[in-house]
């Protein structure tokens, strides 16, 4: 069901995605960019920070806030900025291209280490664009989250690496 918000005088209708609830506004701000790029030809938006924090009442940071923490290029979005009077925000949206090939790309973005961070980001973009669904996600997280804080902190980049390949290898096999 859609959320409508009202914020600085703008009534906004947002689609609530399916098992999503939305608690901040880094969420709302989330929500709204996504849409902003759903809609989008091309998959690509440029927008202005000033108006986009004035439209959420909040200060620029929690716009570059939400940017870098929830756009990034683990979870498929390329930003390019440009702060000041004239600064602008260009979101691009990135895909996977699949094929014979999809796979290999997967395990290169992996490589040898990764970290938990980059881990769940790669999780989250091939969830979100409909690879893998939530049960999928929480098992993996799961398994390599019990599996890695057995090892030294040393090898936990590589252990983590290894496992998620292989999991990956079986769940994104045609």
């Amino acid at each position: 069901m859609p959320w409508l918000i009202y914020i600085f005088g703008l009534t906004l209708l947002l689609r609530q995605p399916e098992g999503v609830i939305l608690s901040s506004l880094s969420d709302f701000i989330e929500q709204y960019l996504k849409e902003l790029l759903a809609d989008a030809v091309e998959g690509i938006i440029m927008l202005q920070r000033r108006e986009l924090a004035e439209m959420f009442e909040c200060a620029p940071s929690q716009i570059n806030y939400v940017l870098d923490t929830r756009f990034t290029l683990d979870r498929g979005y390329l930003v390019e900025t440009r702060r000041g009077g004239g600064g602008y925000i260009r979101i691009v949206r990135l895909t996977f291209r699949t094929g014979p090939d999809f796979l290999s790309v997967v395990e290169e973005k992996i490589g040898d280490e990764i970290t938990r961070g980059r881990a769940e980001g790669l999780l989250f973009r091939l969830q979100e664009e409909g690879f893998l669904d939530v049960h999928e996600c929480i098992f993996i997280r799961t398994v390599l989250d019990r599996e890695t804080s057995k090892a030294p902190q040393n090898y936990r980049g590589a252990i983590r690496a290894g496992m998620l390949k292989a999991m990956l290898a079986l769940l994104l096999r045609e």
